[in-house]
């Protein structure tokens, strides 16, 4: 049985911080995940999508018009303004794995990847709507999808892990949980490094700890599937 991970990179940095100087940390947490997937199961299908580099449109006027309007009553137009959106939606649902680089900037999520959730929490595609159900009219429509999410995060302080001395100001995995909770997708894991800002020593040590807490996740995910997988792939240790 093969997989199809979606590996989605946020950050406006271009390279990875340890190829590239002043490169992206969650660009190199990312790539690492992906990496070593690809050695425990090379035949696993991978889809890169940068949104950090090459962001969705906006929502627009347009676009709520035509993304709440009845598919059978739309107009040749709503088709164009929906196109990009309706392929990153087919494109999520596809994916069994969701990998995201995702840095925290200014206490949330990049706008980049902002505008790739407006475009992906659609109604009538990834989540219902129905008045007469009353009081509680939306529900999530990926909800028995199975779908396991991996939040690879970057932040400048330390502290924003849950109990951490200024996690109330972590807006970024946790707005993430909730939105993609709200279509279904509650199986979500997280590594992150912290003391950018710091740098030396302290960024050194916290890298480390993120890039092993990023092993033992791809370990986690695999383990459910090793009597699943092609009898001539390994998992190898080798870091990215």
């Amino acid at each position: 049985m093969t997989l199809n991970l979606l590996h989605i990179d946020a950050s406006a940095r271009p390279g990875r911080s340890d190829t590239h100087l002043h490169g992206s940390h969650t660009r190199r947490l990312s790539a690492r995940f992906v990496e070593r997937w690809r050695k425990a199961r090379p035949n696993d299908r991978v889809d890169h999508l940068d949104v950090g580099q090459q962001p969705p449109a906006h929502v627009s006027g347009r676009w709520i018009h035509a993304a709440f309007t009845a598919p059978a009553e739309r107009e040749p137009w709503m088709a164009d303004v929906l196109a990009e959106s309706d392929r990153l939606v087919d494109q999520l649902i596809a994916a069994d794995v969701i990998v995201v680089g995702l840095p925290m900037y200014n206490f949330s999520v990049p706008a980049q990847f902002k505008a790739y959730i407006d475009n992906v929490v659609r109604v009538g595609r990834t989540f219902g709507f129905d008045r007469a159900r009353g009081a509680v009219p939306y529900w999530p429509m990926l909800a028995d999808a199975g779908t396991r999410m991996v939040l690879l995060g970057a932040r400048g302080d330390h502290g924003y892990e849950p109990g951490g001395r200024i996690a109330h100001l972590n807006h970024t995995e946790n707005s993430v949980r909730s939105v993609f909770g709200y279509i279904g997708i509650t199986d979500v894991f997280e590594a992150a490094v912290e003391c950018d800002e710091f740098g030396g020593e302290q960024l050194a040590q916290s890298m480390r700890l993120a890039e092993q807490r990023v092993d033992r996740l791809v370990d986690t995910l695999l383990a459910p599937l090793a009597d699943k997988a092609p009898a001539d792939t390994t998992l190898s240790g080798a870091p990215a």
